[in-house]
């Protein structure tokens, strides 16, 4: 049976996916999301087990709740599907490993910062202490980043995001980042080492520049309250980095320190 891992990793990622709407929508609002049935948003009704296969639901019903009728977001089965298309492509890179697990979960922890961030403007402690911790336990693993390393990482990604914050305050006269978001680097650094953690601030300031300009030239909510949540970008940056990173760093180091 070739197919059967791969068909069983992208069906854990679409169903963790499924768990990370439900995780989207209570965690910001303080709401348990562990227990409890799911509900629709509009009408309340609980959502039957068979309504809320991942995918395969959404497209049954049109798009639509089977009590109230009203449309559902599309948010929902894009989320369960870069979840489940997350997993599928580190299972490609990685086999069935460590490396798969610890990018699995990267995956589901920048899918829904990415998202709460979005549209609340916070990252949840919630999902970025634990990350840390578990980036220093992996480390110790065969392979791994290293304990050093993955301290390190942390350190240089924390501490640089705080100071650029420090900086920012006082440009701006008034807070320019959050606390989440250099919580978040710090995660990245733990996970992903100094060096990627670097790159991705410079990636993430990059995207976060042209999307903020171009979403300010069509929105003039935007251009009054100039407010765009930074961890979109960041969580955008760093699954580049995860990609790309080692070949980026590689070219970079020959190129421009000419080093072999």
């Amino acid at each position: 049976m070739p197919y059967f891992e791969p068909i069983l990793v992208l069906v854990v990622g679409l169903t963790i996916g499924s768990f990370l709407n439900v995780l989207i929508y209570r965690l910001p609002r303080g709401k348990q999301f562990v227990k409890g049935r799911s509900i629709c948003p509009d009408c309340g009704q609980i959502i039957k087990w068979y309504q809320n296969v991942p995918i395969v639901s959404y497209l049954a019903l049109r798009g639509r709740c089977a009590h109230c009728r009203k449309r559902i977001s599309l948010r929902y089965p894009l989320v369960e599907l870069l979840n489940g298309l997350g997993y599928l492509f580190f299972y490609w890179r990685y086999d069935l490993s460590v490396e798969l697990a610890v990018f699995a979960f990267l995956t589901s922890a920048l899918v829904a910062i990415f998202f709460i961030d979005l549209d609340h403007q916070l990252i949840p402690d919630a999902i970025t202490l634990p990350g840390v911790i578990l980036a220093l336990a992996v480390s110790f693993a065969p392979g791994g980043l290293g304990i050093v390393p993955s301290l390190i990482g942390l350190v240089v990604g924390g501490g640089a995001l705080y100071l650029i914050a420090l900086l920012g305050d006082w440009l701006f006269k008034r807070e320019s980042m959050g606390g989440g978001d250099i919580k978040m680097a710090a995660m990245l650094g733990a996970f992903l080492g100094w060096q990627k953690v670097l790159l991705i601030f410079v990636a993430s300031a990059a995207i976060g520049l042209v999307v903020s300009m171009a979403l300010m030239l069509v929105s003039a909510r935007l251009r009054e309250t100039r407010v765009v949540p930074f961890g979109p970008f960041i969580a955008t940056a760093a699954v580049a980095a995860i990609i790309w990173g080692d070949a980026a760093i590689a070219y970079y180091v020959h190129n421009f320190l000419h080093l072999n």
